[in-house]
């Protein structure tokens, strides 16, 4: 039998960075909280005090801050008509683990969409004509416009501590900063970081040719900072363990420094670990939930946890899974277009040139994950679609991140992978190289989505998540065009040698080499029931006391890298929940 816990008003599933910030702002209302998160406490003292924390072997190969596969895993496959397989060992994506997630050992990159983002399937159409859109394209619109969540990316950047130099402050240019960003209400809470020498030598040549270069916005602390609810950042000493470590410094956004350890002291808001949510369980008449069941790991039983409000903020994928576990929302059929959940699943798009410079030092040990410079002149509202033959855009940047000898050893093609040749390539380009990298939107698609495996079912008996994705040629001819222009912007550097990698056509996704940890969709917002899982709230449509946070929202994917958007959503619908749902609780839309 299960064992039922007291009542809560909200149980809260996941506490990264969106459990946090609805812990806290529900708490802030009085209201009885209980989060569960499925791994083990973590906080910067003692789990990232230095040097342990900064174990390259320990957290940058073997990745002892995200999930172990053998505890929870989905299964992949590239199209309709392939049986789908466990993802075994951790390549492509990295799940977080724990408090705090993945926004502890994320790299801090955070952006804002552009304002044809937010409208994007409208813009195609209305500038360009919708028989552009490929027949198998599905992206829409959010059902909301980028001045509704303005004030909500400000709160999100405030709260997080963001440096950067603004471009557009109501309406009016920047000097400085990106000119094609969307306007924003006010500057960044701290000036942008100091760059590197190869970030700045990109800029320059960027420069020369016409471009816009400007300081990636980063959820890193260029200076002392204290947010709103009264925590401490200390500026950043580009010690270059940033992603897969947790910050001992102080001076990285995430959960910890930002919020959570604000939030543990409010004598309503309590957290338990090693607690798995297993399903959300609903009323008899299926239009409310009543809690959600986990498994203690502590105890070994399953436990009932009733609550009048459950709120979904684990991990993109995660959240879908309970979705469909859960009888939450209708499941999507790609065969008939029929079902919402586990609809428009998409990824990243990203690509890169590595430059060789026999004569110049770039000190790799010197970086942080945030740290380069930027150009947005080939963003989703620069190119021509038409024109060009595909939908989406790119930003292109240069900088170091970290210098972690085993994962950032970077050579000359043809070197050999170990022995006397490997050596030999160390000694000779160590810290001579640099790279360009483009960071590219993915578009959705009726034949890329999420639903349960028929196969593989989990240590609880439970079918696992499966992942139908591939590589499509749209987002294929993107990142070719992206290339033109990078390698263009190599080649006036002057470098000894450039190599560049980029997906060509007929590439099939491989989920071995790391990419991003950007999965998005699977409970996408929409203005209908019938094309989406969540109202403009991020509220299901069918079940009114669940609201699913985080990137599983995104109808496709943007440009950008997602935690800018995804903190602006959780803050949107945590004031909606607060002014609207709070005071009557009912169907928002």
């Amino acid at each position: 039998m299960k064992r039922t816990n007291p009542k809560k008003d909200v149980v809260i599933v996941g506490l990264g960075w969106t459990g946090s910030i609805l812990g806290m702002e529900l708490a802030n209302q009085g209201l009885d909280i209980i989060a569960l998160e499925r791994g083990p406490e973590q906080n910067t003292v003692p789990d990232f005090q230095y040097p342990k924390v900064i174990d390259e072997l320990k957290y940058g190969i073997r990745l002892n801050f995200a999930q172990k596969p053998k505890n929870s895993t989905l299964t992949i496959r590239r199209s309709l008509d392939e049986t789908a397989l466990p993802y075994r060992v951790l390549g492509s994506f990295l799940p977080g683990n724990g408090v705090g997630g993945a926004g502890m050992h994320w790299n801090g990159h955070t952006w804002r969409p552009q304002v044809e983002e937010m409208k994007l399937r409208s813009y195609v159409e209305e500038r360009f004509g919708a028989d552009i859109i490929p027949e198998d394209m599905t992206i829409q619109d959010y059902p909301f416009s980028y001045d509704e969540l303005e004030p909500f990316f400000d709160r999100f950047e405030y709260v997080a501590g963001v440096s950067g130099t603004a471009g557009n402050i109501r309406g009016q240019k920047q000097n400085g900063g990106n000119p094609f960003e969307a306007p924003r209400s006010r500057d960044y809470p701290m000036p942008a970081l100091p760059q590197t020498y190869d970030a700045m030598k990109f800029a320059k040549a960027a420069a020369d040719l016409g471009y816009h270069p400007f300081p990636r916005p980063a959820g890193i602390a260029s200076q002392a900072y204290v947010n709103e609810y009264g925590m401490q950042m200390g500026p950043c000493n580009f010690c270059g363990f940033c992603e897969r470590y947790g910050c001992y410094n102080y001076s990285k956004s995430s959960p910890q420094t930002m919020i959570l350890d604000a939030l543990k002291r409010k004598p309503n808001f309590h957290y338990k670990t090693h607690a798995e949510v297993l399903k959300i369980e609903l009323a008899e008449d299926g239009k409310t939930a009543t809690g959600v069941t986990y498994f203690d790991e502590e105890s070994g039983e399953q436990v009932f946890q009733p609550a009048d409000l459950v709120i979904l903020c684990a991990y993109a994928i995660h959240n879908v899974h309970l979705m469909l576990i859960s009888g939450i929302g209708k499941p999507y059929n790609p065969h008939t277009g029929d079902g919402v959940v586990g609809k428009n699943y998409s990824y990243q798009m990203n690509g890169g040139v590595s430059l060789f410079f026999k004569d110049e030092h770039f000190n790799w040990f010197i970086g942080n994950g945030s740290n380069g410079m930027v150009i947005d002149d080939f963003g989703i509202n620069n190119i021509d679609y038409a024109k060009e033959g595909f939908i989406g855009g790119s930003y292109i940047s240069s900088g170091t991140y970290n210098g972690q000898p085993l994962r950032s050893m970077r050579l000359p093609e043809g070197t050999p992978s170990w022995g006397a040749g490997w050596k030999s390539a160390i000694k000779e380009w160590y810290s001579h190289s640099m790279s360009i990298a483009s960071h590219g939107s993915c578009m959705s698609y009726k034949q890329f989505y999420l639903d349960l495996d028929p196969t593989y079912k989990d240590r609880h008996g439970r079918p696992l998540l499966r992942m139908t994705f591939n590589w499509h040629p749209n987002d294929i001819r993107m990142t070719q065009f992206m290339r033109k222009k990078m390698e263009e912007i190599a080649t006036s550097m002057k470098p000894d040698m450039m190599q560049s990698s980029f997906k060509q056509e007929g590439a099939q996704y491989n989920v071995r080499p790391y990419q991003t940890t950007h999965n998005v969709g699977g409970a996408i917002v929409g203005d209908s029931p019938e094309n989406s899982a969540l109202n403009k709230y991020l509220q299901a449509w069918d079940q009114h006391n669940v609201f699913v946070m985080g990137a599983s929202a995104f109808p496709q994917n943007i440009q950008y890298n997602p935690t800018g958007l995804v903190g602006a959503l959780a803050y949107w619908a945590a004031h909606h929940i607060i002014d609207k749902y709070l005071k009557e609780p009912r169907p928002l839309v």
